[in-house]
């Protein structure tokens, strides 16, 4: 019996290094490629400047009107979602603390909206802005991008909070409390770091999708100057970019796809830092 658990041991051990060794390779392959291809494309001009006529066959202009598009319409969904997001985790696990079954339903389903495809959410904006008779816009864009990374940001959320000892909980409550004063005052500065990080992986997720947008922000080569204006954003004009059968057009396409991974690293690292800056606030036990 022994011999036959060492054997396995040693076969999972296998799987477990291929599969992160296939993961690793499948990364650095994608890296690999977008900086080969886009960085020796990317220049200033094209980081300063909004697409000129003819931008999209090959003439002169850059990509500033979807860099500012997609920061404009990234960080007012991601506030807003944390707006809504922030109550509704704390609730979950300071109000209804007790009610395993109703908080595991409501997980349930808020996995079940994470699982669904963001091509979904923009069908569902794009609906609503026909029954409102809006028109595209970054106020559109917003709305939708907050509806589809709630879920995720809630989730997020909330597997910080449920890390909080629950001893916290009835100790604030013994001392005369109210739950909601708990809430905010103990289980949010306990989770601090942890909610930082969700905060900036779902701004990472809005700034880089492309589908909720396709149909709901519209696009534009100017900077938008008011919430019913339509955008561009990054996504799409990588999407748009490498539609075009001129060669130059596509490279471009890539350098966009350079910027919009930096974008990206640097949040990820941001989100890191973060965590390990404010976990010395973290009460152990």
């Amino acid at each position: 019996m022994s011999d036959f658990r060492f054997i396995e041991e040693k076969i999972f051990r296998v799987i477990m290094f291929i599969s992160t060794a296939v993961i690793a390779l499948a990364l650095l392959l994608i890296l690999a490629s977008i900086l080969y291809k886009g960085l020796p494309a990317i220049s200033w001009e094209m980081l300063s400047q909004t697409p000129s006529g003819g931008f999209y066959f090959g003439k002169h202009g850059g990509i500033l009107n979807a860099i500012i598009g997609s920061a404009y319409l990234s960080i007012g969904a991601t506030a807003l979602a944390f707006c809504v997001g922030l109550p509704v985790a704390l609730y979950m696990n300071v109000h209804l603390a007790k009610r395993k079954k109703l908080i595991n339903m409501i997980r349930f389903f808020l996995d079940l909206l994470w699982g669904v495809p963001s091509i979904v959410y923009g069908a569902f904006g794009f609906g609503i802005m026909i029954f409102l008779g809006i028109r595209t816009s970054l106020l559109a864009g917003i709305v939708t991008v907050t509806i589809f990374i709630i879920p995720i940001m809630v989730r997020g959320m909330d597997e910080v909070l449920k890390t909080v000892p629950r001893g916290l909980l009835e100790a604030s409550l013994s001392l005369g409390s109210t739950k909601s004063e708990t809430a905010y005052r103990v289980f949010f500065k306990q989770g601090f770091a942890g909610l930082i990080t969700a905060f900036l992986l779902s701004f990472g997720r809005a700034i880089g999708d492309a589908a909720s947008v396709l149909f709901t922000a519209g696009y534009t080569d100017s900077i938008p100057t008011s919430l019913m204006q339509p955008t561009a954003t990054l996504p799409l004009s990588i999407f748009f970019q490498l539609s075009s059968p001129i060669e130059e057009v596509r490279v471009r396409a890539y350098a966009s796809a350079v910027v919009l991974t930096l974008f990206i690293l640097f949040i990820s690292l941001l989100s890191r830092y973060t965590s390990k800056r404010y976990q010395k606030n973290k009460i152990q036990f």
